[in-house]
């Protein structure tokens, strides 16, 4: 079996915390581009004009293997490869800090704030708990073990080095790593807790909510009652799988949808963020053995969430 050759490292540093694109000019059977300006504006002017690609091109924005900047006549080359940093979206700059839980040589456990995406995805770029914490913490290598919606607040698991990623993803892929989460929510005398909740969720590629179908269940939570205050109640849950807004799903079809939810029961309309009323939701814990050193594991999200109660302890 032919082993795929590992990609070359690339010659530009981080601009904010976000690594340069990398580019592999394609093979060119029909000898559609001799130059490499003409094979940028085919790839790029769509998305940013023609214009821009010029303009990126003058300013020596794409650079070759050795860094030195690329001159767009240069003849176009199958395999060769550019790298170049993008523009970066206009972007409103979260109004809380990620939290350092504890770091070591091969971890970081961060305490995200809501409202932060974990990662680069979409209009958020440089305003991500990874694009802050490489920043913060001189660490370019830095990579996320796991995916923590960006509305939600809590703990993530960074890795530090590329060699040790899989491992800690692998912990997350294999359910090996105990979450916990905790909610605020209406509180309904009538609902029998705690329960766990069995449904066959889907989400479909650009609609916002995802929705429970009829058919074999993929998803499933547990929902504990931790304390209840007038017409809110703080809970406890317990997801056993990951799919998309999981949780939030559950609570809704349970007729508890979470305090401040824009997406369930009602899609609100897009616009401005409202720092002021997050989503009730946060990672308040992570218990795991670690795949490297054997140690038990055991974080807690110091974040407040809604003033009902003190936090929980982390539970097996």
């Amino acid at each position: 079996m032919r082993r795929r050759s590992k990609a070359p490292s690339s010659p530009l540093p981080q601009h904010e915390g976000i690594d340069a694109a990398r580019v592999r000019l394609p093979e060119d059977p029909e000898r559609a581009w001799a130059t490499v300006r003409e094979h940028l504006l085919d790839r790029y002017a769509g998305a940013v004009g023609a214009e821009r690609v010029e303009e990126m091109l003058r300013e020596g924005r794409f650079v070759g293997a050795d860094g030195t900047a690329v001159d767009g006549e240069e003849a176009y080359a199958a395999g060769r490869h550019l790298w170049f940093h993008r523009d970066f979206p206009a972007e409103e700059r979260v109004p809380f800090e990620v939290d350092v839980v504890y770091r070591d040589e091969r971890i970081v456990v961060a305490d995200k704030p809501h409202f932060l995406a974990t990662m680069p995805r979409g209009r958020h770029v440089t305003e991500t708990a990874l694009a802050r914490l490489r920043r913060e913490l001189d660490l370019p290598e830095l990579q996320p073990a796991h995916r923590l919606d960006r509305l939600t607040a809590g703990l993530v698991l960074f890795v530090v080095r590329p060699e040790d990623r899989g491992a800690y993803q692998t912990l997350f892929r294999d359910r090996l790593v105990h979450k916990a989460y905790e909610a605020v929510a209406p509180y309904d005398p009538a609902r029998e807790l705690p329960v766990t909740v069995r449904s066959r969720i889907e989400k479909e590629r650009g609609v916002m909510a995802a929705r429970e179908v009829p058919g074999e269940p993929n998803a499933e939570s547990r929902v504990e009652l931790l304390a209840q205050a007038g017409g809110l109640a703080r809970y406890r849950l317990v997801p056993v799988t990951g799919r998309t807004h999981q949780l939030r799903v559950h609570m809704n079809a349970l007729g508890l949808p979470i305090l401040h939810d824009p997406v369930y029961p009602v899609v609100r309309e897009d616009g401005p963020e409202d720092f002021g009323r997050p989503l009730q939701l946060l990672a308040r814990s992570l218990v795991f053995t670690d795949p490297i050193t054997g140690e038990p594991r055991r974080f807690m999200s110091r974040r407040p969430l809604g003033g009902l109660g003190p936090a929980a302890e982390p539970q097996l």
